[in-house]
């Protein structure tokens, strides 16, 4: 067990740092002159030669390439991602006032989804093949396959601007979250829900279930004491591969609701060409889809004892 632990937050490290060098590479490829455009953002329409050089000096620009990238994963390390192209602030502190508003989001919809996820696969495996069961993968089908910004125009639209209910600005509290959770909850919890019944359809025909079967366990016990246990691990790895769906996800929620997050951040920062802050958005991304699934997997590892396939 240790040593299949070991291995994942290997991995783990590795992926991180193949992500750092794709997102500091970025402003390799991003069209135009960075210092030209910092320039702009602090009010200087034609700036001049010694002011861009200066400019350039003060990013760090006149350096050589791999120079420069060790320069900033050093400060990506501490926390420091420098300075947006567009406020002038520090990203950091941009990214801190932000961020609260996101988790609070997350967790809504995670909560959402598993209420969700949990009853549709107890109904569709409970009744396998019935009408119960037909119903309830018809929801998940529909839920996995609408688009979350089409879900998230129809809540806006139905229930805030014409039901009067919720704002349309929102403003990043605990109430707020719940309509804009209603999105990214019903297609990763219609996803999530068909691994479950898989999952408990397959456990459901193992002998062990069989012999309580015989010792005259009802079937929802059958289902809720037996099956449920053995079937977790594929919800936990459905729950961990999803989580990069779900940060995408949620910069289209964010902007469709005007929610205060990062995802929102991230689109305004890819519209105003906003390198650092895309590069720092896209690296924390990255790192939270990293930290759950090592946890996912080292919790699917603590349960079966030998890591997910």
């Amino acid at each position: 067990m240790f040593s299949a632990l070991l291995r994942r937050g290997g991995q783990a490290l590795l992926t991180l740092l193949a992500a750092a060098v794709v997102v500091w590479s970025l402003q390799l490829v991003a069209p135009g002159d960075p210092a030209r455009r910092v320039l702009g953002t602090l009010g200087f329409a034609n700036p001049t030669d010694e002011q861009i050089a200066a400019t350039r000096h003060e990013l760090g620009l006149d350096v050589p390439a791999p120079q420069r990238f060790l320069r900033w994963l050093s400060d990506a390390l501490t926390g420091s991602f420098g300075t947006s192209w567009r406020t002038g602030r520090p990203v950091t502190a941009e990214l801190a006032d932000r961020l609260p508003a996101t988790l609070r989001l997350a967790v809504v919809a995670l909560l959402f989804a598993l209420v969700l996820a949990i009853p549709l696969a107890l109904i569709a495996a409970r009744w396998r093949g019935r009408v119960p069961d037909i119903g309830a993968r018809t929801v998940m089908f529909l839920g996995a396959a609408t688009p979350s910004f089409v879900v998230g125009t129809v809540v806006l639209e139905l229930i805030v601007l014409r039901g009067g209910i919720g704002r349309v600005l929102a403003d990043g509290s605990w109430g707020g979250a719940v309509l804009p959770a209603i999105p990214l909850a019903l297609g990763a919890g219609a996803g999530w829900a068909r691994v479950l019944r898989t999952s408990l359809v397959e456990v459901s025909d193992a002998s062990f279930i069989q012999v309580s079967r015989g010792r005259g366990a009802t079937p929802l016990r059958r289902l809720l004491v037996h099956a449920v246990p053995s079937a977790l691990p594929a919800l936990l790895a459905a729950i961990g591969l999803t989580v990069g769906s779900l940060l995408a996800g949620a910069a289209v929620v964010e902007t469709v609701f005007t929610w205060p997050g990062i995802g929102r951040y991230l689109i305004e920062a890819i519209g105003a060409r906003d390198v650092p802050v895309v590069q720092a958005t896209v690296l924390l991304g990255v790192l939270g889809y990293v930290v759950v699934s090592t946890i996912v997997d080292g919790v699917t590892i603590a349960i079966t004892g030998k890591a997910k396939r």
